[in-house]
């Protein structure tokens, strides 16, 4: 049997293998793939690698569930929390209250509110006074002002709240720039400058930070502000605590204003008693 040339025998097995394939109708997308296989000039041109259907479903779900109308890939950050109001339910319980103004008076309405109440190592204090300026608490051995350790929220321009750390120097407070205070926060809303603390119950004592965990008298004080400096406090004699505060016992103590002392005082009592008999008595 005569041998077939070697060009006709590899022209059948081509033909072969080309009938044993099953045709598939390639899809536009495809013919496009493969026409962009060449240039136009017939040099190979650039063929996206196929994605794989991890990736794929990756992107779609991203897309759908986190692009927004607006074209950004992600939310925005949420809102940072509003300030946690002051619960005076919980003064003589969980932490001491002191409270100075009218009789029953809260948080937002004493014309000047602190609490205290330890945190671990920490003692948070609350502090609210009727001021666009300024309220201090001031740690005091002698109920006197004057070398004083201080912590104050300070109502700048700008509408912040901040703690600053001061020391009486006679009757001005000086600021300190180590400031012990953490976790801070504060608002001015409704006239009024409210703020909330964080200090550290041991420290080394110097002659401008006192140990918490000791006794004190406590000084209270407010006032105005001018570009984020104090002034001035309101009242010519500031009210101090008539003992010793504990941050170890929840207290919740009332003190009147002037106003409400006046009227409260056993003399004045008595003074409106001998006028009234006198009106009631007349004159001979």
């Amino acid at each position: 049997m005569a041998m077939l040339p070697l060009r006709r025998l590899l022209h059948l097995l081509v033909l072969l293998i080309h009938c044993g394939r099953p045709e598939v109708a390639s899809s536009p997308t495809e013919e496009g793939a493969l026409r962009g296989g060449h240039g136009e000039h017939g040099e190979p041109g650039h063929q996206e690698p196929h994605k794989d259907s991890y990736s794929t479903f990756a992107s779609e779900f991203l897309e759908s569930r986190y692009l927004p109308d607006d074209g950004y890939p992600f939310p925005t950050a949420p809102p940072v929390d509003p300030f946690a109001r002051i619960k005076v339910s919980d003064c003589g319980v969980t932490k001491g209250c002191i409270r100075y103004g009218k009789p029953g008076c809260d948080a937002d309405t004493c014309d000047y509110f602190l609490s205290y109440r330890r945190i671990g190592t920490d003692v948070e204090y609350e502090m609210s006074a009727d001021t666009d300026g300024w309220v201090a608490v001031g740690f005091s051995s002698d109920k006197k002002m004057g070398g004083d350790d201080v912590m104050g929220c300070v109502h700048d321009d700008n509408g912040r709240v901040r703690i600053h750390h001061f020391y009486n120097v006679g009757q001005w407070a000086k600021e300190i720039k180590r400031n012990p205070a953490r976790d801070e926060e504060g608002i001015f809303e409704n006239n009024r400058v409210t703020c909330r603390f964080k200090r550290p119950l041991y420290v080394p004592r110097e002659e401008t930070l006192v140990d918490l965990h000791l006794s004190w008298y406590y000084l209270f004080a407010w006032g105005p502000a001018i570009q984020g400096s104090i002034t001035r406090h309101d009242i010519d004699s500031p009210p101090v605590s008539d003992h010793m505060i504990s941050i170890y016992k929840y207290e919740d103590i009332f003190m009147p204003s002037t106003a409400y002392q006046t009227f409260n005082s056993p003399l004045c009592l008595l003074l409106i008693v001998a006028l009234t008999f006198y009106l009631l008595m007349g004159t001979p």
